[in-house]
């Protein structure tokens, strides 16, 4: 068994992604990434919960959880992967969530899709949030990533306005971007605990700022390579 290169310490920041086995999509509808949404929440829990066969109409986002395992600053999913970003206050507080998050979720998605074995790819990866460079350019780039799907190589060739690619991020539901710029009052903000992460954007102004001037910054070191 591969042993895990990054050790987590309590109060230090990380960025957790993972992707479907072979590169496979795991959220092919939004009753699949609600699912997930839902197991991000109820997760970050130290009681146990048992998430198979749960009733659809309940509303799990009143469910009383206790101490929390993690504080969540950022995510979004994607059809084949997922980004988290989180901190621990408990030793194994990490390893737990990651556990119990992607347990649900395979139980879930192997009987829907009457399939069996791994979903995933391996464990989960992680890396080491070390500076607030860092920081901020994955508030950026864990928020960027939906850009994706309106233009693959949006990163290499930008086909709308930037403002336009705001304008689309604001649409997108699966992702922490609503919840960090406040519009409306969607009731799985709670996932986010914002208060655990330094405030580098004090407005929704700032954060949107900070997206255009990493678009511009890809933008202009395109041309200086080009």
């Amino acid at each position: 068994m591969p042993i895990r290169k990054t050790t987590f310490a309590p109060g230090e920041y990380y960025h957790i992604y993972n992707r479907g086995n072979s590169k496979q999509v795991i959220f092919h509808d939004d009753e699949d990434r609600l699912r997930f949404i839902h197991l991000l929440f109820i997760s970050n829990s130290n009681r146990r919960f048992i998430t198979h066969g749960y009733d659809k109409k309940k509303d799990l986002f009143d469910y009383e959880r206790g101490s929390q395992l993690v504080s969540v600053g950022a995510y979004c999913l994607m059809s084949n992967h997922f980004h988290i970003l989180l901190t621990q206050g408990n030793e194994g507080g990490i390893s737990k969530f990651m556990q119990k998050l992607a347990t649900g979720y395979s139980m879930y998605y192997n009987q829907k899709y009457k399939r069996t074995g791994s979903l995933f790819e391996g464990k989960f990866k992680a890396s080491h949030v070390d500076s607030d460079r860092y920081m901020k350019y994955l508030f950026s780039y864990i928020h960027l990533n939906p850009l994706k799907l309106i233009d693959p190589l949006w990163v290499k060739n930008i086909k709308l306005g930037h403002n336009q690619y705001l304008e689309f991020l604001k649409t997108y539901q699966w992702s922490s971007y609503i919840d960090h710029l406040d519009i409306g009052n969607r009731k799985w903000r709670v996932i986010l605990d914002r208060q655990s992460f330094p405030r580098y954007f004090e407005s929704r102004e700032g954060l949107q700022k900070e997206l255009l001037d990493w678009m511009s910054y890809r933008e202009s070191s395109r041309g200086k390579t080009s």
